[in-house]
C-alpha cells in the first residue's frame, strides 16, 4: 500500500544552533548537505508518484541532494510561522515568557496550533488524493512535519509536540485495517547513525 513519506531538510546554521526558523530562508550548512545525501542512499529504490515541497531553499535543496523531483511547491508546507519569535530560541523566549511553550501558544505576530493544523490537513488531503498513483514524498521543516504527524492519527496540532523530528529524518504515514497509523517515525537518513542527542526543542 502506498505511503507518505516525510523528510525534513538537512542542518542550517539556525537548525544548529535551535533557533526557530520559518520564513528566514537559510542554505543548508555543508553537514546539511551531507544529511541530504544520505536520505538518498536510505530512499534508494524508491519510486515517488510526486514530491510535494516547501519554497524554502533549505527544503528544496534537500530534495535536490536526496534525488527527488519536486512535483509541486507547495507554500501549506512552510514551517510553522514564529512572528516575533523567528531567530530566538525556546531557552531566549522563556526570559520573557517562561511558561510559553509553542504546542499550545503558538506566537505572538506569527501562527496558532490552530492555523497551522488546518494548512497541514489541507496538505495531508492533497497528498492523500495522490496515493492511488503510488508513494507521495513531503519535504518539509521540523514543526510543519510534526503537525503533519499528528493530524494523520486524528491528534490536534498539539499532538505534534510528543513527535520529536530530527534534521534529514526520515518518516512513513500510511494505513493498518484501513486507518490512518504512523509506519515510522524520525528514522536517520543513514543507516548505522548514531542515536541523537538532548532534543533541540523541548516544546
Amino acid at each position: 500500500m502506498a505511503e507518505i513519506v516525510l523528510i525534513r531538510h538537512g542542518e542550517t546554521t539556525w537548525s544548529a544552533s535551535h533557533r526557530h526558523t520559518s520564513y528566514t530562508d537559510l542554505e543548508l550548512t555543508p553537514d546539511g548537505e551531507r544529511q541530504a545525501r544520505e536520505v538518498a542512499a536510505e530512499l534508494a529504490g524508491r519510486t515517488f508518484a510526486a514530491v510535494l515541497s516547501s519554497p524554502r531553499r533549505r527544503a528544496l535543496r534537500t530534495a535536490e541532494l536526496a534525488g527527488l523531483p519536486v512535483t509541486e511547491v507547495d507554500e501549506d508546507l512552510g514551517e510553522w510561522n514564529y512572528g516575533e519569535y523567528e531567530g530566538l530560541t525556546t531557552d531566549e523566549i522563556r526570559r520573557e515568557r517562561p511558561d510559553w511553550v509553542l504546542w499550545s501558544d503558538g506566537c505572538p505576530g506569527g501562527e496558532s496550533p490552530e492555523q497551522v493544523g488546518a494548512r497541514l490537513d489541507r496538505v495531508l488531503a492533497r497528498a492523500t488524493a495522490l496515493l492511488d498513483t503510488g508513494d507521495v514524498a513531503l519535504v518539509a521543516h521540523g514543526h510543519s512535519l510534526r503537525v503533519a504527524g499528528a493530524r494523520w492519527i486524528g491528534l490536534p496540532a498539539s499532538g505534534g509536540g510528543r513527535l520529536r523530528l530530527d534534521t534529514a529524518a526520515v518518516s512513513a504515514l500510511g494505513y493498518e485495517h484501513g486507518r490512518p497509523v504512523i509506519l515510522r517515525w524520525n528514522s536517520p537518513g543513514r543507516a548505522g547513525a548514531p542515536a541523537a542527542g538532548p532534543s533541540p526543542d523541548p516544546n
